[in-house]
């Protein structure tokens, strides 16, 4: 899908203006002839690939990510098509420069740096006018929105307004990675205060400068939102992102049999991961059946990875409760048991009867270890998953507890950014002496050592939301269910070669993503129409239907 004949009205300067037809030295003769163009744009035709070549150049003189970042979203809102080409040129390159690890750097600073708006803010205090806000988007068939209230921005925590840089991004990345087309794309910000201290005394600060409201205003805030979107728009579905994990859980939990929605943080996270898990089963000779988890972390990702191991454990045959029962958590009031006063509704499936361990000392890390390697000793898992976004608490005597009970133990480190990552990989793979199955929650360089040189992989969710969005969006779904993503954590698992899989390598290569995307897309696609969910008729070839839907960042005829 190319960009269309977009049945412009504007003329003039107005056509510059608007990122979505600007072609700036690209326009012909012709266009610039009847667009009133003349003058107003230098007196040549450039193809997009030489403008690509301007745009790499430019970008050599940045001397860091932000840098690049702050350029990349000026090109945005200047040159969509262009600013599309580029992320699509060089997927492995662009899309760490647009969201991970240096989302996290832009959003601390997003207020500073920001130029444009880009997308929705609605603010609680237009509770009982959602609609007519909503109504406000130029764009009349969105198809997804992107909706945080940034109460948990990636290991960063409570961001406020300056949250934003995440579901503008994470939009970016249905496009980039999966094809998805831009036009129907609405990132938005829901605006209940923030608890930042730091944000509410900054003046430039551009949220509400009040705290956070009770959760059951919250609530009844986010379901006007959520009954206005299917009113407003039909055919969107909702993407929750980096909200607290008990709001994570809770409101996709109030509104998946309702509406088209479902969690990144939640779903996502668990598919990723999950592929992981299988290839790293092939690597290890287990199957999943038989495998011992232990979280280190107990929040929205790690109860949506656990939910969906369950998930596809049950389709193998397994009872949910035998699933469970091979599951630990750990969280801030140590090791997850039954009985312990307080417990959160979402952790007791994973509350086992056990001896209770103290609470965690996250500010002394070190009196930490001797709990957590007699939890290895005891429940011997084959896989430690770091979840904690607390950094370097995957320490040396539990990687070496892990290799003891392993012959090739399997350590995820999946909290971000690079600061609270669990453990680095070449502390992973010298603690263990090169036997640990090892993923990141960012991408890592090769680590060389003993004479040997291992990949660390890296566990990102840019595997499987665009390609479920691609499928969602392809069959326009009623529904997001948790099979799309364990069979997207399948399709996934199956694009790595054997080849790689002897090099470490647990996720394809990012350099050839949109493929990857679109071979993930259609198995999705497939259990959408088995399921009755899709409301377009079932094509014969299923991966010919998702390409046929795949944008193209190419300059289409503007009049």
């Amino acid at each position: 899908m190319s960009n269309p004949s977009t049945g412009n009205s504007k003329r003039g300067i107005d056509v510059l203006h608007d990122p979505s037809i600007n072609k700036s030295t690209g326009f012909t003769e012709a266009e610039r002839q009847a667009l009133g163009l003349i003058g107003l744009v230098p007196d040549v035709t450039e193809s997009i690939e030489t403008q690509l070549s301007r745009v790499l150049l430019q970008l050599k003189h940045k001397a860091t990510d932000l840098d690049q970042f702050i350029y990349l979203m000026n090109l945005l809102d200047t040159n969509e098509t262009l600013f599309y080409r580029t992320l699509m040129s060089d997927p492995a390159r662009f899309l760490e420069i647009v969201y991970d690890p240096t989302i996290g750097e832009a959003c601390l600073k997003f207020d500073h740096i920001l130029r444009r708006p880009h997308g929705m803010y609605l603010s609680i205090t237009r509770k009982g006018h959602v609609r007519e806000v909503l109504r406000n988007w130029p764009v009349k068939d969105v198809r997804f929105i992107c909706v945080t209230n940034a109460g948990r921005i990636l290991g960063l925590g409570d961001l406020g307004a300056n949250g934003m840089g995440i579901p503008i991004g994470k939009l970016q990345l249905y496009t980039a990675a999966a094809g998805v087309p831009p036009e129907g794309l609405l990132p938005m910000y829901l605006d209940a205060g923030t608890n930042n201290e730091t944000y509410l005394r900054d003046p430039l600060y551009v949220g509400l400068r009040q705290e956070r409201p009770a959760s059951e205003d919250l609530y009844a805030f986010v379901d006007e939102f959520v009954e206005a979107v299917q009113e407003v728009f039909p055919n969107c579905c909702i993407h929750f992102e980096d909200w607290t994990g008990v709001d994570a859980i809770a409101l996709l939990a109030r509104y998946r049999n309702k509406a088209s929605c479902y969690n990144d943080d939640i779903q996502g996270t668990a598919g990723v991961t999950l592929a992981g898990l299988i290839n790293a089963l092939k690597i290890t000779g287990g199957q999943l059946k038989d495998q011992r988890i232990l979280f280190l972390g107990a929040g929205s990702a790690a109860i949506g990875l656990a939910d969906l191991i369950v998930s596809a454990l049950g389709q193998q045959g397994v009872a949910p409760d035998g699933a469970r029962q091979q599951i630990r958590m750990f969280d801030t009031q140590g090791l997850v048991v039954a009985g312990r006063p307080g417990l959160a509704a979402h952790k007791l499936p994973y509350a086992h009867k056990l001896p209770p361990s103290k609470p965690f000392n996250h500010l002394d890390l070190a009196s930490e270890y001797p709990q957590i390697v007699a939890a290895i000793e005891d429940f011997r898992p084959t896989a430690l998953i770091g979840v904690s976004t607390v950094g370097k608490l995957f320490s040396r005597e539990i990687v070496e507890a892990m290799s003891r009970a392993n012959a090739r133990p399997i350590i995820f480190a999946l909290s971000n950014p690079i600061e609270k990552h669990e453990c680095l990989p070449e502390d992973a793979y010298a603690w263990s002496a090169g036997k640990v199955v090892y993923a990141g929650g960012v991408q890592f360089p090769p680590v060389h050592l003993g004479g040997q040189t291992f990949l660390p992989s890296q566990a990102n969710n840019l595997y499987i939301f665009p390609a479920v969005g691609m499928a969602i969006y392809a069959t326009n779904a009623k529904r997001v269910t948790d099979e799309m993503f364990i069979e997207a954590a399948l399709a996934v698992a199956d694009q790595v070669t054997p080849e790689q899989l002897k090099l470490g390598m647990l996720f394809p290569p990012q350099s050839n993503i949109l493929e990857v995307e679109v071979q993930t897309g259609a198995r999705v696609a497939k259990v959408v129409f088995d399921a009755g969910l899709s409301r377009v008729d079932r094509p014969p070839d299923m991966v010919a239907f998702i390409r046929q839907h795949v944008y193209k960042p190419q300059y289409g005829t503007v009049v």
